[in-house]
């Protein structure tokens, strides 16, 4: 897949990043039409488009409680913590994936980071030591074209995605990415519909 191409499926990124990315899908034998395909819908959504390469975690009240329930059970709880992201990062992502507790500062420091939103101190961890990079810094880098493509086709390689890719199962890519395994029912990846969308579009265009 060329610039053109991936300009029509993102028009809002930028060519550093369209450039990063081809780089990257090379680096990472990302190299078929199916698996471009898919690794590309799903950084779109992921990202914005490449426009936004780290995690949002700015939530209403009302959002805690339907998206985040089980660390804000109550209402007042949820009040407490709405529109402060670093406090709800920190909470949500305690005790988490080599995090440590909420007092910690490590689920604002290890919150999700380029374009495959790179999660947790053990996923940074093991990224940074892949591109022999202090992990200290990792996420400054998650957020430079080079770095939030590069970690996307590491996460991609790492997770041996392709093999989903390489059957056609975008389903399986999707579930994947966001829910860390292929699960029984279709569709039940957070915005399906979304990433089926670039899915579809990135078919069309590199037909």
């Amino acid at each position: 897949m060329n610039a053109t191409q991936l300009s029509q499926i993102m028009p809002r990124a930028g060519a550093p990043y369209i450039a990063a990315l081809i780089a990257a899908m090379a680096e990472f034998g990302i190299n078929t039409p199916a698996r471009q395909q898919m690794f590309i819908a799903t950084v779109a959504h992921e990202s914005a488009q490449l426009t936004v390469l780290v995690e949002n975690l700015n939530y209403s009240a009302e959002a805690l409680r339907r998206v985040f329930g089980k660390y804000f059970p109550t209402d007042a709880m949820a009040a407490n913590y709405a529109r402060q992201p670093e406090r709800i990062a920190n909470r949500v992502y305690a005790n988490r994936g080599g995090n440590g507790n909420e007092a910690s500062g490590d689920g604002w420091r290890y919150r999700g980071a380029g374009a495959i939103q790179l999660t947790f101190r053990d996923n940074h961890a093991a990224c940074a030591a892949y591109f022999n990079r202090p992990v200290e810094s990792i996420g400054d880098w998650l957020r430079t074209p080079e770095g939030a493509c590069r970690s996307a086709g590491w996460f991609w390689s790492t997770n041996k995605i392709n093999r989903f890719a390489d059957v056609n199962d975008f389903d399986g890519v999707s579930d994947a990415v966001n829910r860390g395994s292929k699960t029984a029912a279709v569709g039940d990846s957070n915005g399906w519909a979304d990433r089926l969308a670039y899915f579809n579009l990135a078919r069309k265009v590199s037909a």
